[in-house]
């Protein structure tokens, strides 16, 4: 790789790094994005909440709050040209004492000054919106402009397009160091060096480590663990709306929301770890969990949870995003310390970063851009007839592989030869779903190895969960 030069390198394929490379493809410009693991949304932005937030919480004036509004504003636009799930279903933050109802009008005039639509409720009218509330509810804040997002989708289908766009991704590099010379940058990897005029470093929870080879300013971020528990879709309709808690020192407390996919999602918690790729799930955190969703919702079904997680959010010591130009290093531009509202923030981030950088270029706007990306067949959408003729397409379209999801052998072939095509088997589920109902891929795992082997000419040995050293198999078969 040492004779490679980008204009553009950005180091990190999540949601972020992936909207800025989205954003940098519109102009004359050549940009990769170098990847650790095996696939994009691969780090926090595959755990999380998935919540796009309406914007009334982060301080006025801070860049989460005003990134934040104006990337809730560009998600419609965005779902409807990318095709990825997303749905305004609203918020609810609740207040359960009455000597509380000070911090909840803080909220409100925080939301206003924001430019947040907001409305104050009462415990009654809360309860006629969503009668699972408990009743020691004494009021809300209500935001109509929350939704919900797939956030693996809204990752995939910004790196798809700007690999359709011209960005190049390469995957299974680590940047290890970072070398200034004439021309702009040399990264070090484990995969050889990689030369760039410009750098944007969107690492995530590494983003420290990785600003901190370049600036004597340092950067210092804690990772904050988060578990969650996932429940069935018969207990998705348990709520419409996204229920918070009003916030506290670690964040906004225990959520409840039905998700895109239509199941039910709880969490997270708020634990600070030092290892930066530390994802466990412990009893204790799932107690606490399940514990305080009872809180707002009452009658949880939990015996239907399918399974829980864990995230890590890059939490920056300045307690804001760190978004521009490193000050002792030109050309080196960071996205760091995106934490919530990260995600939602996104499209707004991209394009903040993308013209940054083409400023620096003075680059141009090509006239061939494609703006729009066509997204994934999901057969269980569509009614019989559209089905039947899928099938008489592509007769894979009628073996069903994944039961609980409803996906069929034909959409895997898809997500494994479309743009940035699935190489893993969680690659496969991020994709089109498959594993990600009741049984979590108990039945429909190998029958998936066996296509993506087939497909891809990867032995069986070889296929991996994610990324490398998560191979399924011990031995050949």
């Amino acid at each position: 790789m040492t004779d490679i030069r980008y204009d553009v390198a950005v180091i990190g394929g999540g949601v972020i790094g992936s909207a800025i490379a989205r954003e940098l493809s519109r102009y004359e410009l050549s940009v990769c994005v170098i990847e650790k693991e095996e696939d994009v949304c691969s780090g926090t932005s595959k755990a999380n909440s998935a919540i796009v937030h309406a914007g009334y919480d982060a301080k006025p004036g801070s860049k989460k709050a005003e990134r934040n509004v104006k990337g809730n504003a560009m998600m419609g636009d965005l779902a409807r040209d990318l095709e990825f799930e997303f749905k305004r279903n609203g918020s609810l933050v609740l207040c359960f004492a009455d000597e509380d109802m000070p911090k909840l009008g803080e909220l409100y005039q925080r939301g206003l000054k924001n430019g947040v639509e907001v409305s104050i409720l009462s415990g009654d009218e809360v309860r006629k919106m969503e009668p699972n509330i408990t009743k020691e509810v004494v009021a809300a804040l209500w935001a109509p402009t929350g939704g919900i997002v797939c956030p693996f989708g809204l990752t995939i289908a910004l790196a798809e397009n700007a690999a359709d766009n011209g960005v190049e991704f390469i995957f299974n590099t680590a940047v290890t160091d970072i070398k200034k010379d004439a021309e702009g940058y040399v990264l070090v990897t484990n995969n050889g060096e990689i030369k760039t005029k410009a750098v944007v470093n969107a690492a995530g929870v590494y983003a420290d480590t990785i600003h901190n080879m370049v600036s004597e300013k340092k950067l210092h971020i804690t990772p904050r663990k988060g578990d969650y528990c996932l429940l069935d879709k018969e207990a998705g309709g348990h709520v419409s709306a996204t229920v918070f808690q009003l916030p506290g020192k670690y964040g906004k407390g225990i959520l409840v929301t039905p998700t895109v996919h239509g199941n039910l999602l709880l969490g997270p918690t708020a634990v600070d770890v030092e290892d930066k790729e530390y994802t466990a799930t412990t009893a204790a955190e799932i107690a606490d969990v399940v514990k305080k969703s009872a809180v707002s919702v009452k009658d949880i079904p939990y015996r239907l949870t399918i399974t829980s997680f864990s995230g890590l959010r890059a939490h920056e010591d300045g307690d804001d995003f760190v978004i521009g130009e490193v000050a002792d290093a030109p050309m080196f531009f960071d996205a760091a310390g995106i934490e919530s509202p990260g995600l939602s923030s996104a499209p707004a981030i991209g394009v903040e970063v993308a013209e940054l950088v083409a400023g620096k270029f003075d680059a141009k706007k090509k006239e061939n851009f494609i703006a729009k990306r066509k997204g994934f067949v999901k057969l269980a959408e569509k009614s019989f007839e559209e089905r039947a003729a899928k099938i008489k397409e592509n007769p894979l379209y009628g073996v069903i592989v994944c039961r609980c999801m409803d996906v069929s052998e034909g959409e895997i072939v898809d997500a494994i030869h479309r743009t940035l095509g699935a190489r893993s088997l969680d690659g496969i589920k991020r994709r089109v779903h498959q594993g990600m109902g009741r049984c979590q891929a108990g039945f429909c795992t190998s029958k998936t190895m066996e296509i993506l082997s087939r497909e891809t000419g990867i032995p069986m040995e070889k296929i991996c969960k994610n990324s490398t050293g998560s191979e399924m198999l011990s031995r050949k078969m």
